[in-house]
């Protein structure tokens, strides 16, 4: 009993002794000017507005595609959206696998299909920046087996007409052969035994094979195939550990959405092709949810330690007018004109309300029943990717209904969204 009172005293007087020099410490109180103070309180209210906008948007992005399963428009889905610098949004939606009701999440793999060309020009553009070659260099300063009409024609096919379409070659030329696994050196030979439509440069004919001719034409100026040149220079320091280029490595992923079809009022999930990756450059890559928002986050400029912002545009620049008829983008509300750039499709919009013009950067993607879409809005900074593991006529208007409810959202007043 004495030693317990002699231990607690012993106790309590420390404490006595630690509360009286704590008391003669001199607290120094962080001095902070008015003009601080008030960019603090700033910060503040802007980082409480940009929470509550992710949450609001969140809700609303929710909605709309849990009415799209409902309906049974899609599958699956995996959906990112970029806003200024930041990634606000990359979700998954439904299944990877109905029949194994296995969910979809940011970090899903979906096949990507001709949202591989934007890679492509923009890689193009990279190896420009570089000096490894420019966009009008000959096709044969690189590939010098390569025939295409009469050796006037052939000489006069740079390599900014593999990636704008404008070859000359007739619609989808020797996709058979791309589809069936050939290589891409034995099939730019074949082009000898095509006529050409018109002269290099006049002419848009939407191609795989002769666009997929581009990256035999880096791996010559390079000595590196374009799976290499991709990782080196984008996916390795972006960050993008959920992309693939091969057949192997998309399996190995193991988080993978496989293809649908619609059967009656259910889906059938159908086997998994390894097309296209002989021709990686016109729909052999595959990537994620979270990756695309990544890869959309520099497109808009915001990782300039990768690629200056002004090398990166040129991809965007138009090459050649479009003169389509009845595509789904036509229908968009606004549609003025389309153009084509380097693995971009380049739209000018007009909203009827402010009478101002909007462009648009864009391209779809369809490969094995997988459908994407993926549109840059440079005036907004804004960035959508939506990626679909099966066909839906979803596909026609989710870019133009996820831009709407992205604007509703950022429009609303701090008051409204803290409401919601």
């Amino acid at each position: 009993m004495y030693r317990f009172k002699l231990v607690f005293g012993s106790l309590f007087l420390v404490l006595i002794l630690f509360v009286f020099s704590a008391a003669t410490i001199d607290t120094k109180v962080e001095e902070v000017s008015p003009e601080e103070f008030q960019q603090r309180m700033a910060m503040q209210k802007e980082a409480k507005i940009y929470a509550s906008r992710k949450r609001a948007l969140k809700l609303a992005i929710n909605q709309y595609f849990n009415e799209a399963l409902k309906f049974g428009e899609i599958a699956g889905a995996g959906v990112s959206i970029v806003k200024g610098d930041s990634i606000i949004l990359a979700e998954g939606f439904g299944k990877r696998n109905n029949d194994k009701g296995t969910p979809v999440n940011a970090e899903t793999v979906f096949r990507l299909g001709s949202l591989s060309k934007g890679f492509t020009g923009v890689l193009a553009a990279k190896l420009v920046e570089e000096g490894a070659f420019d966009f009008m260099d000959k096709v044969t300063d690189y590939l010098p087996e390569f025939v295409f009409g009469d050796s006037t024609n052939t000489r006069g096919i740079k390599i900014a007409h593999l990636l704008s379409h404008t070859s000359g070659a007739p619609y989808h030329s020797y996709t058979n052969l791309v589809e069936a696994g050939l290589a891409m050196d034995k099939i730019a030979v074949q082009f000898r035994e095509v006529e050409p439509l018109s002269e290099p440069g006049v002419q848009y004919s939407y191609q795989n094979a002769m666009f997929a001719l581009s990256q035999e034409v880096m791996l010559r100026a390079t000595s590196q195939n374009i799976n290499s040149l991709l990782i080196q220079h984008f996916f390795g320091p972006l960050g993008m550990s959920r992309t693939s280029m091969d057949h192997a490595s998309f399996l190995k992923m193991g988080n993978i959405a496989e293809p649908h079809v619609r059967s009656g009022n259910s889906w059938r999930i159908l086997p998994l092709k390894d097309n296209y990756y002989n021709a990686v450059a016109a729909g052999g890559i595959d990537a994620s949810a979270d990756d695309m928002g990544k890869w959309m986050r520099f497109l808009l400029g915001h990782n300039t330690s990768v690629m200056a912002k002004s090398n990166l545009e040129k991809a965007f620049e138009p090459f050649i007018e479009l003169n389509e008829n009845n595509k789904y983008y036509q229908r968009w509300e606004g549609h003025l004109k389309s153009a084509y750039a380097f693995g971009w499709r380049i739209h000018t919009m007009k909203n009827e309300t402010t009478n101002k013009e909007e462009t648009i950067v864009h391209h779809g993607g369809s490969v094995n029943s997988y459908r994407n879409e993926i549109a840059l809005f440079p005036d907004a900074d804004l960035g959508i990717c939506v990626l679909m593991n099966n066909h839906s006529g979803l596909a026609k208007h989710v870019i133009p209904d996820l831009r709407a409810i992205v604007k509703h959202i950022y429009e609303l007043s701090p008051d409204a969204l803290a409401s919601l």
